[in-house]
């Protein structure tokens, strides 16, 4: 695991008031562990009476999940679809193709989950970058576009063979959901699942309260020391983060987003510097965090605006070394200076 992606998996940070359980006595029934999975971290807590500790039971489930979705694996089913070595999806891989697609055609593309080529051209990917011609990114782009993507029962119908799927972008909150859905079948109702910065918080803890949750001031860069800035309490709610300060790389004295927008097949540039986004399950949240990611802060405030399933709150440049919030009716953000 590379030290970026460590510290990308760190992006949003769940404080919990048990963050120093090694320090204090944690509450009774109360069961926390952490792991590593798609090559970030992942933490679990929940209150149990029992205090049952279900780490292989979700441990299974991702590497199952793994097999399906992460296109790292060589013989995953993502991994086997893009090679055209099978047509053939599983339950995983239909799902989250399926709501891609949804969400795709919702913000106009914003959202793409073909947009593999061009990532991994940039140098956000398997491969080294490219030099990127006007030239080069018409004849990659050409090799994207969720309108040639369709599904026919269980098969995967691509209008070309190049056409490949990258799920990186909502995968993670997908995969958290399913491990909420896990603790649920074990009779848990009050959790929290964070994979790499996308979280579902279920249920209010004894005392009452939900989950609080701490969102990261935007790093001056991708090394910087995390410092959380905001803090949000969660009950029955979904929450994932994406921003442009922590995986770039700089290019001619520019910085260059991991975030790639499908419709120009360049990297986003806009003041945007983050947004974390609510929805009532972890993929949903994820994969707009992303769209609005490309959006950037006044289509996207006009979009999640018009949606009564979805808060954001953004953070973003306004002007030369200040940021400024924009936090959608309904949310309560609480800035740590308040606390």
């Amino acid at each position: 695991m590379t030290n970026l992606r460590i510290v990308k998996s760190l992006f949003l940070v769940a404080l919990l008031f048990l963050a120093g359980c090694s320090q204090r006595k944690a509450e009774p029934g109360l069961v926390n562990f952490r792991g590593v999975i798609f090559g970030t971290f992942y933490s679990v807590s929940y209150f149990c009476e029992e205090g049952n500790n279900y780490q292989a039971e979700i441990d299974s489930l991702f590497h199952h999940f793994n097999q399906s979705l992460s296109y790292y694996v060589p013989d995953s089913r993502i991994s086997r679809i893009n090679r055209n070595e099978t047509d053939i999806a599983d339950g995983y891989f239909l799902t989250v193709l399926e709501r891609s697609l949804e969400i795709a055609q919702q913000t106009n593309g914003a959202f793409d989950p073909t947009v593999s080529p061009l990532v991994n051209a940039w140098g956000f990917g398997f491969e080294m970058p490219q030099t990127m011609t006007d030239a080069v990114i018409d004849s990659l782009r050409r090799l994207t576009g969720f309108q040639k993507v369709s599904i026919d029962g269980n098969r995967i119908i691509k209008e070309i063979p190049e056409l490949q799927f990258d799920f990186n972008a909502i995968a993670k909150g997908y995969a958290a959901d399913l491990a909420g859905l896990l603790l649920e079948t074990m009779g848990i109702t009050t959790y929290m699942v964070e994979i790499g910065g996308d979280l579902v918080a279920r249920g209010l803890k004894p005392d009452g309260t939900g989950w609080r949750i701490g969102i990261e001031k935007p790093a001056e860069h991708m090394y910087a020391q995390q410092e959380w800035a905001f803090l949000v309490e969660l009950h029955n709610r979904a929450l994932a983060t994406s921003g442009s300060t922590r995986k770039y790389y700089e290019k001619d004295g520019q910085r260059l987003s991991h975030t790639i927008d499908p419709t120009t097949g360049r990297p986003v540039d806009h003041n945007l510097l983050s947004v974390s986004v609510f929805a009532n399950d972890a993929m949903t949240a994820d994969a707009f965090a992303t769209a609005f990611m490309v959006m950037g802060l006044e289509r996207s405030k006009e979009f999640v605006e018009n949606r009564e399933d979805l808060d954001a709150f953004f953070i973003y440049s306004s002007g030369l070394d200040k940021i400024a919030t924009y936090t959608t009716p309904g949310l309560n953000i609480i800035p740590r200076e308040e606390l």
